[in-house]
């Protein structure tokens, strides 16, 4: 060992870097307003990469960096038009399409044996039966809303529905942005389903959607839900529970999209080497399901 050197003053400055595991990442509707935010999202994380990222056929994008299409400077990665070519050396792959994209994008990674998140809206039960068919080899999270506090919400309302009983009204209430097609809201839907749960009631017997003219008086086990179009609202829920001299009104609002773009990295990070089958976010944050 030479003399004069300070061993202690070397071995303390050298830099030991511990590898990370980097997931690599497929998103499907790169080019919409969830798939830029995700897009900028991943690459803001340590441990996620795009590697693929897809939109519909005939997108003006499609060709150009996804990066520079969602504003974050060039990624290496071309937006593309198929599902089966983008999925190549994938693990995972984010989903905020259309139901009938959503669907072709799950066959493709099903045969491609790459895990999913769907965080699409407007599936019907037939297109979750599907889904469900399809997710029989893989690893699968499906959720109308991936916001941690939504999914929070679905408990707190469902408890609140068990104590208040048949004696309160149930009343659901959604607001979107102007550019959201369907209605009503994947997480209103689901809000409703939770509460007719709680309350043993089949909700295609007492759901109602929106009322027009002489509709006669509210029946008491009825479940409504109306759906608000305006501007650029993010998305907010409300479910009234009202009783004789009292109402009882519980709110989720999102006040930026990343709330669900960051569930869904959250969803991804957690599917990945799970046992072939359909999960929702209940099972990804640990809550009991509902």
């Amino acid at each position: 060992m030479p003399e004069g050197v300070n061993w202690e003053l070397v071995i303390g400055s050298l830099v030991i870097e511990e590898e990370v595991a980097v997931t690599k990442v497929v998103v499907a509707g790169a080019a919409g307003r969830m798939g830029r935010r995700l897009i900028a999202l991943i690459r803001e994380s340590g441990d996620l990469q795009v590697c693929g990222a897809v939109e519909r056929a005939g997108h003006p994008d499609v060709g150009r960096d996804v990066g520079d299409v969602a504003g974050v400077g060039t990624v290496g990665v071309p937006l593309q038009d198929r599902m089966d070519a983008a999925l190549k050396g994938a693990e995972v792959y984010l989903d905020f399409t259309a139901p009938q994209a959503a669907l072709r994008n799950l066959e493709a990674a099903s045969k491609a044996r790459v895990a999913a998140v769907i965080g699409t809206t407007g599936l019907s039960e037939a297109d979750l039966k599907r889904a469900k068919e399809l997710c029989t080899a893989i690893s699968c999270v499906q959720s109308p809303n991936m916001s941690v506090g939504v999914n929070v919400l679905y408990g707190i309302v469902a408890e609140a529905a068990r104590m208040l009983g048949d004696a309160y009204d149930v009343e659901i209430t959604e607001a979107h942005h102007h550019f959201k097609k369907d209605a009503p809201s994947g997480t209103a839907e689901r809000i409703a389903q939770v509460i007719a749960r709680a309350l043993g009631r089949d909700l295609k017997q007492v759901g109602v959607y929106g009322r027009q003219g002489l509709v006669g008086e509210r029946p008491a086990k009825e479940i409504a839900v109306h759906a608000i179009r305006a501007g650029d609202i993010v998305g907010e829920h409300t479910v009234l529970f009202g009783g004789m001299g009292e109402r009882i009104e519980v709110t989720h609002r999102a006040h930026s999209r990343d709330n669900f773009a960051h569930g869904a990295l959250r969803a991804a990070r957690w599917v990945i080497g799970k046992p072939a089958g359909f999960y929702d976010m209940a099972d990804v944050l640990g809550l009991k399901r509902l």
